[in-house]
């Protein structure tokens, strides 16, 4: 009983985690889109030097589908305890990981505000949240 209880509260914080993540997925993405040179978002273009990308757009529409879009389906996923929603958390923790990762690798680690420091917490809690879930039933 004890480990059942603790499996729901799991999903449950998961859940939580994932609509976070695609919500501020959606916010950032379309911010992004809306004004590619990032000053609406106070995000320098500077950055992007020596990066394959002249300003944001592409990694905006990146943003806004891979980790806006999908996570809210897997939330839907989830909740409707759907047997491809624990592979597709995984799969959204993996991402999120990677695109914390190759942004530090692009720009370098940016520290105020912390958003690399936060969204790699959300990430490595997506990840860890969805592989301790039953592998029957999210």
């Amino acid at each position: 009983m004890k480990k059942e209880v603790s499996s729901v509260l799991r999903r449950k914080i998961l859940i939580g985690v994932m609509a976070f993540q695609g919500l501020s997925g959606l916010v950032g993405g379309f911010g992004l889109m809306a004004d590619p040179s990032g000053a609406s978002l106070q995000i320098p273009l500077e950055w992007l030097e020596g990066s394959p990308f002249t300003d944001y757009l592409i990694p905006g529409i990146v943003l806004f589908l891979i980790l806006g879009v999908i996570p809210l389906g897997v939330v839907v996923g989830l909740r409707k305890r759907m047997r491809w929603s624990r592979h597709a958390a995984i799969a959204v923790g993996v991402a999120l990981c990677i695109w914390i990762a190759v942004e530090i690798a692009v720009i370098g680690y940016q520290a105020d505000p912390p958003l690399q420091l936060i969204y790699g917490i959300v990430g490595i809690a997506i990840l860890l949240l969805s592989l301790s879930l039953p592998k029957k039933a999210p």
